[in-house]
C-alpha cells in the first residue's frame, strides 16, 4: 500500500491509461463488465461539484477583500485577469470547433446525461436561470449558472457585512479547504476509473480511440502557444507599450520551472524573482499581482475546459448551439477561478462545465490519462499570464523600471 501511494498520482493515472488500453484491446467488448468502476468514479466527481464550487467561489471573493482599498492596482489586475480568461476560453472553443479532435469517435453514453442536453438553451432562458426561485433546488439539480451567481453574491454580501460577516467568511474559507482535502481523496480513485473506462473504450472501439487524444493534446498546446505569444505578447506590446522579446527573455526561468513542475504554487518564488529583478516590476505590485494571479488567474485551465467541453460533445454526438457556447465561456471562466489551489483542478471543474451544457461526464476519464502532459503546458500559460499582468499593471501605474525591463536581455 505504501508503495502505491509513494508513486505520484499522475504516474499512476498514466499507467492505468496504458494498462486499460492493453486490457481492452485483448479483452474486446467483454471489458464493458468492469465499466461500473469508472461509473463510480464519475459519480464521485459529480458529488463534489456543488459544494466545491460554492465554497471555493465564496472563499475566493472574500479573499479579495475590499476592492476600494486595493485601488487602481487591484481593479486593473482583476479586470485583465477576467479579460484574458475569457479570451482563453474562446481560443479553446475555436480550436475545438476547427480541429474537431473528437470527430470520428462516436460513443454512445451509457451513464446519466446531464439534463441540460434535453432542450435547446436560449438567451432569455439563460438570463432567467441566473435567479432561481429556490437556490437549494437549483443546487440539488446541479443548475450551474445560478449556483455560481449565488456564490459570488454571497461572497460580496459577506464583505459588505464587515466584521459581522467575518466569521462566515472564515467558515467559507475553512469549507473550501475541507473540500480540497475531500477532492484529494476522490482523486485517488482516478487510476481505477481511468483503467475501467479506457478498457471499455478500447475493447469497444479499438485503436481508433487514440487518435482523438493525440489531437486533443495538440490542440491544447496550440491554444496555449497562442495565449503566450499572441495574447500576452499583445498586452506587453500594446498595453504596456514595451518590446515583447525582452519580456519573454526575462520570464523564461519561470516558464521553465512551471513546465517541469506543473505547479503555479511551486513556481511562485521564481515568478516573483523574475518579475522584480528581470522585468523591473516594483516589489509592491509584483507581490500582490503574482500572488493574486496564482489564486484566480488560470487562463490555461479556462482554455482547457472550453476545449474539453467541445471534445466531449464531439465524441458523444452532442450538438452545441450558440447559447451552449456562451454557457461554456461563462462557466469555464468562473470555474477556472474557483479551481485555483485544488488538486487536479481541471478534471474536477469539468463536472461544472459539462453539466451546464449536457456533455456526459464520462469525458473526464478520456482526458484524465493524458492530463499531466497537458497540465505542464497549462501551468506554463498560467504563470506567463501572471507575469504579463504584473508588467502591464506596473506600467500603467508607474511602478515599472523600464531600464531593468529592457536589460532582460542580459539575464
Amino acid at each position: 500500500m505504501r508503495t502505491w501511494f509513494a508513486i505520484p498520482l499522475w504516474q499512476r493515472v498514466v499507467g492505468a491509461l496504458i494498462l486499460g488500453l492493453v486490457v481492452g484491446l485483448l479483452w474486446g467488448p467483454g471489458a464493458e463488465t468492469i465499466k461500473w468502476v469508472g461509473d463510480l468514479f464519475i459519480r464521485a466527481i459529480r458529488m463534489l461539484v456543488v459544494p466545491l464550487i460554492f465554497f471555493s467561489l465564496v472563499a475566493g471573493v472574500v479573499s479579495i477583500g475590499d476592492l476600494k482599498k486595493l485601488g487602481g492596482i487591484g481593479g486593473r489586475a482583476i479586470g485583465i485577469f477576467l479579460f484574458t480568461g475569457l479570451i482563453a476560453v474562446v481560443v479553446g472553443l475555436l480550436l475545438g470547433t476547427i480541429i474537431q479532435p473528437g470527430a470520428g469517435l462516436n460513443i454512445a453514453p451509457t451513464g446519466e446525461i446531464p439534463e441540460a442536453a434535453a432542450t435547446p438553451l436560449t438567451f432569455v432562458d439563460m438570463v432567467l436561470s441566473m435567479v432561481p426561485p429556490n437556490i437549494v433546488s437549483a443546487m440539488a439539480n446541479m443548475e450551474v449558472l445560478p449556483m455560481i451567481v449565488f456564490a459570488i453574491l454571497f461572497g460580496i454580501a459577506i464583505l459588505m457585512a464587515g466584521e459581522a460577516g467575518a466569521p462566515i467568511g472564515r467558515a467559507m474559507d475553512a469549507g473550501a479547504l475541507v473540500m480540497q482535502k475531500m477532492t484529494a481523496i476522490v482523486m485517488e480513485l482516478t487510476p481505477f476509473g481511468v483503467f475501467a473506462l479506457m478498457a471499455w473504450v478500447a475493447g469497444t472501439y479499438g485503436m481508433d480511440a487514440l487518435l482523438p487524444l493525440a489531437q486533443l493534446v495538440g490542440a491544447l498546446y496550440l491554444g496555449c502557444l497562442i495565449m503566450i505569444f499572441l495574447v500576452y505578447g499583445g498586452l506587453v506590446k500594446f498595453v504596456a507599450k514595451l518590446p515583447a522579446r525582452h519580456f519573454y527573455r526575462g520570464v523564461a526561468d519561470a516558464m521553465a520551472v512551471a513546465y517541469s513542475t506543473s505547479s503555479s504554487a511551486a513556481t511562485l518564488p521564481v515568478t516573483l524573482r523574475v518579475t522584480q529583478q528581470n522585468l523591473g516590476v516594483s516589489r509592491r505590485v509584483s507581490s500582490f499581482i503574482v500572488s493574486l494571479g496564482a489564486t484566480v488567474n488560470m487562463d490555461g485551465t479556462a482554455l482547457y475546459l472550453g476545449l474539453a467541453a467541445v471534445f466531449g460533445a464531439q465524441i458523444f454526438g452532442i450538438t452545441l448551439g450558440p447559447m451552449e457556447y456562451v454557457m461554456i465561456a461563462i462557466t469555464a471562466t468562473l470555474g477556472a477561478i474557483g479551481a485555483a489551489g485544488i488538486p487536479s483542478a481541471g478534471l474536477v471543474m469539468m463536472g461544472l462545465v459539462f453539466t451546464s451544457v449536457g456533455v456526459p461526464l464520462e469525458t473526464i476519464a478520456f482526458v484524465a490519462g493524458i492530463d499531466r502532459i497537458m497540465d505542464m503546458m497549462r501551468t506554463t500559460t498560467n504563470v506567463t499570464g501572471d507575469a504579463t499582468v504584473a508588467v502591464a499593471v506596473a506600467r500603467m501605474t508607474g511602478e515599472l523600471n523600464v531600464e531593468e525591463f529592457v536589460s532582460a536581455d542580459d539575464v
